[in-house]
């Protein structure tokens, strides 16, 4: 770690506990600030050398004031000391919730008298064993409370201390929450139900003995293939930079794949911008869940630390996260990223029958994951990186289901049963992608493709022609796409200046598998308040102000008005501009049995490809692996690695057994 700091480096703990502090000492503010996030402000800092100070934006609250602001800074570096810069008045209900507000008002309601009277009549008296998570309730505000800092609550209770909360649901109790004075403003009671009479626990050994597992070890014997300089990684042919923020999380900046003696640029930038997650049913303790988890609460501080031998295998490293915690401190993740290799089978093989040769080449791929664990649910994140220049995202979801009480006899309208009186509501996942596109340099365009029959019978007269018809996406307006895979419909991101050897406009392509329709009705609260799930892609051109899917600040927001649909209307040129292109990846969620007490992880994603990027096969240059004589060619002499380390499966003694624990998160969804 010798680089000095880049402008895209995550923020250290010194920075922010600088800018806080200066904060904090203005008296407008009040005695106990609420914060709320801290970032880079990457627009202007791209252009500074490193070392020096970097432009920050952080939300700070007074509570008691009701009142918010955003307040622009800089952190000291070589150039200057840490100054602020300016103060902008933010609509006091609308910053996100803190981990650490949403701890105090879940401690706070808990012993409140309505909480105490509605849990007695549920024969629990022990309000030390409850949890209540504060919920976002955008869309879901009475009117008479239009003007406060709302939330609500689902309220769990476990048995034991080392009970799982999540396997007991409280039925038909749900507090409304003023997140300001940490105050049950009132209850809605719908009945009481009968509580599961089943232990929701998943720890080794409480439903059986463990079965036998033969150890499988990872081993890289001349260590790992790629190199670190301070948040610089290079591996085989790529090239880019780890960033991270408190909305996102984990970024990636300036990915670059070597081709021959030249770099060339394929995003400028890549993250998870936003996640929306609808509950997909009527019942008074469900009908109200629909999150924006990055928006509402930030992946930064939800990102859990990471075990060697649980989360990641083989040769890792990992990097240290920081937060701006809601007091105003700095905070670190310990191993919040992790960057390691893995084998991923065949990257390509033929076989000569005339001759009875054989050429293979194993794939390997670099991955670069992070986990956020929001309450019940956690997701994990992985970018991986291939050889052959393909770039992938897979979303891994799992944890436990938000779940629900149901009455004696009675089965779940909108859901599944999973547990004795426990319902798993049907519900649905969204991730909005944001990747600023720099295909072969800076001026991109989209567009998209997709497969007709050729209907010219003098063109096919077999009836089998098929041809691929590409529609340039002109501007913003057109610019909202839906993926069909009955019609092979996928996308170009094209650079506007560089062709290849054949004429064509090098490009990448994206691909998007998985995706989902809202099914809620047009006009619902659900659909009002994310538009951008109604389409599987969308674009628009750079504008430094445009940072998020769903607005600034989405908590509380006027539901549709702001975000990327309210973007669009200025309906800007895409052709030849610095593009910006936003999959939505989508899963339609109905539980099952097997689900329960723990989700297996749930896999789903996106594919970027080079689509006449490359002059051939990008991977030629890949050497057969060691030790494979008989399964492949001879090598030519000239044939050398790419990398240094070789990933092996031996049956080494088991590891030690490892117990990987989230650290401190917020209480909510």
């Amino acid at each position: 770690m010798t680089a000095e700091r880049h402008w895209s480096d995550p923020l250290t703990p010194a920075e922010i506990t600088e800018v806080a502090a200066l904060v904090a000492a203005d008296s407008r503010v009040g005695t106990r600030p609420r914060f709320w996030g801290i970032a880079v402000e990457e627009s202007l800092a791209r252009a500074l050398a490193p070392g020096q100070g970097r432009p920050v934006r952080l939300v700070v609250m007074n509570a008691e004031a009701h009142a918010a602001w955003e307040v622009t800074a800089w952190s000291s570096g070589h150039d200057r000391t840490a100054s602020i810069g300016g103060w902008s008045d933010v609509d006091a209900k609308r910053p996100g919730v803190s981990s650490d507000e949403a701890r105090a008002i879940s401690q706070a309601a808990r012993t409140h008298p309505l909480i105490v009277d509605a849990l007695a009549k549920r024969g629990i008296l022990d309000t030390s064993l409850v949890w209540i998570d504060p919920e976002s309730i955008t869309g879901f505000e009475p009117e008479d409370l239009a003007d406060r800092r709302l939330s609500w609550g689902t309220v769990w209770y476990r048995e034991s201390a080392d009970d799982n909360g999540y396997a007991r649901p409280v039925a038909g109790l749900v507090p409304i929450l003023d997140l300001e004075t940490l105050d049950v403003i009132r209850i809605e009671d719908h009945g009481v139900i009968p509580m599961a009479s089943e232990s929701g626990n998943y720890r080794s050994g409480t439903w059986g003995p463990d079965r036998e597992v033969a150890p499988l070890e990872i081993t890289q014997p001349s260590g790992p293939g790629f190199s670190v300089d301070g948040h610089l990684v290079t591996w085989q042919n790529w090239s880019f930079r780890i960033g991270f923020t408190h909305r996102e999380g984990l970024v990636l900046h300036d990915l670059a794949y070597r081709d021959g003696d030249v770099d060339r640029s394929v995003l400028r930038r890549a993250s998870i911008n936003e996640m929306y997650v609808p509950y997909l049913d009527s019942d008074p303790t469900a009908y109200r869940k629909n999150f924006f988890d990055w928006g509402e609460y930030g992946a930064g501080p939800l990102t859990a630390s990471l075990e060697l031998g649980c989360d990641c295998l083989g040769e890792i490293h990992y990097f240290d996260a920081h937060v701006l915690d809601g007091a105003g401190a700095a905070k670190t993740i310990a191993n919040g990223i992790c960057l390691h290799e893995e084998d991923h089978s065949i990257l390509w093989k033929h076989v000569n029958t005339r001759t009875g040769e054989a050429d293979v080449r194993r794939a390997r791929r670099l991955v670069i994951s992070f986990f956020a664990t929001v309450a019940n649910y956690d997701y994990g994140f992985y970018w991986s990186l291939y050889q052959d220049g393909n770039i992938e995202l897979e979303v891994k979801l799992t944890g436990i289901l938000s779940v629900s009480g149901i009455d004696d006899g009675r089965m779940p309208a909108f859901g599944r049963m999973v547990a004795p009186n426990v319902q798993a509501p049907t519900h649905q996942h969204y991730f909005a992608v944001r990747l600023d596109t720099a295909v072969d340099g800076a001026l991109n365009r989209l567009v998209e493709v997709h497969a007709e029959v050729e209907e010219d019978e003098a063109l096919n007269p077999w009836g089998n022609a098929v041809k691929m018809i590409s529609e340039t996406i002109d501007t913003e307006k057109d610019a909202a796409r839906v993926a069909d895979a009955s019609r092979a419909v996928h996308w170009r991101i094209e650079n506007t200046e560089k062709t290849n050897r054949f004429g064509e406009s090098t490009a990448y392509r994206l691909t998007i598998p998985h995706t989902t329709r809202l099914f809620a009705k047009p006009g619902s609260i659900v659909a009002r308040k994310a538009p951008f799930v109604a389409k599987q892609l969308w674009a628009t051109a750079y504008d430094p102000a445009e940072r998020f899917i769903a607005g600034e600040y989405p908590n509380q927001a006027p539901l549709g008005e702001e975000g990327i649909t309210d973007w669009q209307k200025a309906n800007r040129p895409l052709d030849g501009v610095e593009l910006v292109v936003w999959p939505i990846v989508g899963v339609h969620h109905y539980p099952k049995a097997e689900e329960w007490p723990i989700m297996p992880a749930h896999r789903i994603g996106l594919r970027l490809e080079p689509d006449g990027f490359f002059t051939r096969n990008p991977s030629l240059d890949v050497p057969p692996s060691e030790g494979s004589a008989s399964c492949h060619a001879p090598a030519p002499a000239h044939a050398g690695s790419t990398g240094s380390a070789h990933l092996h499966g031996t049956n080494e003694p088991e590891a030690a057994s490892c117990r990987c624990d989230a650290h401190d998160s917020p209480s909510h969804h």
